[in-house]
């Protein structure tokens, strides 16, 4: 495994007036044997940036360094990279084990090595007793098994996860999710895992870059991101629901924006007043989504306290050390909050 260091990292399409910069000046050191998660919606750059470190899309500015070379300019098989994609890539008519040894083969590997990567692959990944079925047999949770094996056997330095459960239900999803930690812990590889589903990067992520537009917006464990977003952009990304943010509400100083989770408000007799719009139940807990002035905001509460009914009037009080406080004019969080 590798270390992983992006130095003022920028990609642009097309030249002159009708230039497109899609990476902007981004740099990030990932340590040996971190799983960091790229999340941001679609467009924001997250998959081109994994496809300029694999070595599939070239570098318009900066240096990609995994280990002690600096690959900007090496092909993808001289990176020692593996790489998982959304589709799984599979060949119909290869049995799982030939499907994963493949790459093996092309590279000359001996067969009784072969057969022991593979094995050992496949029982980490519990597909020993699948390894002479053809991909038509198997669930679209084990051919994304497979695929991740076929990168496994390979021993690389650096993962690169190109939203791999995208085409899961969320069931499977879930199911993946695990096996894809408990993978990490057992190989310690160093990963960089893209996704545009907030609750993949917060249940996957040792550290999470947040991206926006093709800016990092944030880098950091999901904790930090969670409870200290750096931007309004972040605040309102991450998180469901997302966090309330409010131009109006009672005493916010004038150019500030006011951030508050929904769980950092309690019910109370005096305090905001509020006006419930809709009431959500979801099995332990409720979604009140309410109004405060002319803003609305959205309130959870546990499912065994009473809740109010649409149109009723009541009030909240927000915890005073879950404030967050954000620049009005430039989004970003404020040194002081």
């Amino acid at each position: 495994m590798a270390a992983i260091t992006l130095t003022h990292l920028s990609k642009i399409y097309g030249q002159g007036a009708k230039a497109n910069r899609v990476i902007h000046d981004l740099s990030a050191e990932i340590a040996h044997g971190e799983f960091i998660v790229i999340v941001g919606p679609s467009g924001c750059g997250k998959s081109t940036l994994l496809r300029m470190v694999a070595g599939l899309e070239e570098v318009s500015g900066g240096t990609i360094a995994i280990g002690d070379r600096v690959v900007n300019t090496l092909e993808p098989a001289e990176r020692d990279i593996a790489m998982v994609f959304q589709n799984y890539a599979l060949y119909p008519h290869m049995s799982v084990f030939d499907n994963m040894a493949y790459g093996l083969k092309i590279a000359k590997v001996p067969m009784a090595e072969i057969k022991a990567r593979v094995d050992k692959a496949a029982g980490i990944l519990e597909l020993g007793g699948l390894l002479q079925r053809k991909p038509r047999e198997l669930s679209g949770g084990q051919r994304q098994r497979v695929a991740m094996g076929r990168a496994i056997v390979r021993q690389p330095q650096v993962f690169l996860f190109d939203e791999p459960l995208s085409n899961l239900d969320a069931k499977l999803r879930a199911q993946t999710r695990l096996e894809i930690q408990k993978l990490h812990r057992e190989l310690g590889i160093t990963s960089l895992f893209v996704t545009h589903d907030q609750v993949e990067a917060m249940t996957l992520a040792q550290r999470m870059v947040v991206m926006n537009a093709g800016h990092m917006e944030q880098f950091g464990t999901p904790e930090e991101v969670y409870n200290r977003p750096a931007s309004t952009f972040v605040a309102s990304f991450i998180g469901s629901p997302p966090m309330n943010l409010l131009h109006q509400a009672p005493n916010t100083p004038a150019g500030r924006i006011l951030g508050i989770r929904p769980e950092h408000m309690d019910i109370s007799a005096s305090g905001w007043p509020l006006v419930a719009e809709t009431v959500e139940l979801l099995g332990a807990e409720r979604l009140v989504y309410a109004r405060l002035g002319t803003e609305t905001l959205t309130l959870r509460l546990d499912a065994s306290h009473p809740a109010p009914s649409a149109g009723d009037s009541f009030c909240v009080t927000p915890r005073p050390n879950q404030l967050h406080w954000f620049d009005a004019q430039t989004r970003r969080r404020l040194p002081d909050a």
